[in-house]
């Protein structure tokens, strides 16, 4: 019997052990899936509609991977990163909030399936590896430290390799060849705001890959006003804020003037030097009005004949989105587009070389019980990844 006993307290004691032993890094959720390309999306005529309301939130149920810890070596095609930062705000804050609302948002995306019906893909299913990132760690406290950190941290998953092959050009069949300046297959960096201002350490990552970049910008703002204009710049940092980082990045030369535009402004300006302004700050611009006489196919004719065939880097404010659909934002603007309608602009920007993309401006805070904000936020992510998903970031060498 006390050899029974021994026996059993030192089996207790070895489990006890193996317990103590575990990293808390590989305890892992059940059904949690480390890699995208197991991922459990279902496909053509496979069960849809399953508890998609259970697991950790993370974009559209993705793989949460800590690229910026201790996965720091994995490669990915599609990257979400959050930046929690909203102290560069004019009006209401609540924006650092945004990455985890947009998550929430985010959970019905594939309840159906994720196959995009218009545009004829499923970007989930479409082999590329595509992963959550969580969040940059942003301090509150020194917006300059915190665009430091937010540079710094997008260029770290940037200028990691793609993890898929550019591959043959689908009409010629010869091999592609990247379209970044350093001649490096980049992945691709889908951020989630974060107010406006973020976009300015963005653009400075993306001009170490891609040099002077063409921009839409969807935006009820034009986000291009002079620091003694907008805020009046009463300190340096203070000059640079959600109003004025596209002024910065014109300055800077991170924008490729004469190609790059606005769509969905309505904002009231100053007076007519606002628009002088941004046309030397190298943007074209489309009012959101203009929907009633040109519609959705003439707005995405501008924007097309504006980028050309040029890479392309993509902000979108939710706040272009009319605040009847969208009301969780920090300046709203009554008069803008639909969601609706965003969404069909996006889709016609099929074909174009989308380099990285944002959206910001999300503040939970002011949503709806419905989460109206918050799913019109990931419905356009969802187009916005649907036509990454079917242009590689490839041309055929010359």
């Amino acid at each position: 019997m006390k050899s029974q006993t021994v026996t059993l307290f030192a089996l207790v004691f070895a489990a006890v052990g193996l317990a103590h032993d575990h990293h808390h890094e590989d305890q892992i959720p059940l059904n949690y899936v480390k890699y995208p390309y197991q991922a459990m999306y279902p496909g053509d005529d496979e069960v849809t509609a399953d508890s998609i309301f259970s697991g950790i939130t993370t974009f559209a149920k993705l793989p949460w991977v800590q690229c910026l810890g201790k996965d720091r070596d994995t490669t990915f095609d599609i990257a979400f990163i959050g930046a929690p930062f909203d102290t560069g705000t004019s009006y209401r804050p609540g924006a650092r909030f945004g990455p985890a609302g947009i998550r929430t948002g985010s959970r019905r995306l594939t309840l159906y399936g994720g196959y995009n019906v218009p545009l004829e893909v499923n970007p989930f299913l479409s082999g590329l590896k595509i992963v959550d990132c969580g969040d940059i760690p942003v301090t509150p406290y020194d917006n300059k430290y915190a665009i430091q950190q937010i540079e710094g941290g997008h260029k770290e998953l940037l200028h990691r390799p793609a993890f898929s092959p550019l591959g043959k050009d689908a009409l010629t069949g010869k091999p592609l060849v990247p379209i970044s300046v350093d001649g490096k297959n980049h992945p691709r960096i889908v951020t989630l705001g974060g107010d406006h201002t973020i976009v300015l350490p963005l653009l400075r990552s993306i001009h170490s890959a891609y040099g002077p970049i063409s921009v839409i910008h969807f935006d009820s703002h034009l986000d291009t006003w002079k620091p003694s204009v907008f805020g009046g710049a009463p300190s340096d940092q203070a000059a640079i804020n959600h109003g004025t980082y596209f002024y910065w990045a014109s300055q800077e030369g991170l924008i490729k003037n004469g190609s790059s535009i606005h769509g969905a402004i309505r904002t009231t300006l100053s007076g007519p030097a606002d628009y002088a302004n941004d046309d030397a700050s190298g943007f074209q611009r489309i009012e959101a009005r203009e929907i009633d006489t040109i519609g959705t196919d003439g707005i995405i004719e501008k924007i097309r004949k504006t980028v050309g065939d040029r890479p392309v880097y993509l902000s979108i404010d939710i706040d272009s989105i009319d605040p009847a659909f969208a009301p969780a934002t920090g300046t709203p603007e009554t008069g803008g587009w639909s969601t609706r309608e965003l969404r069909t602009i996006l889709r016609g920007l099929d074909g174009l070389h989308i380099v990285s993309a944002d959206i910001v401006e999300v503040a939970p805070a002011y949503d709806t019980n419905a989460e109206l904000t918050t799913m019109a936020a990931a419905d356009v992510l969802f187009e916005v990844i649907s036509v990454m998903a079917k242009t590689p970031l490839g041309k055929v060498a010359n």
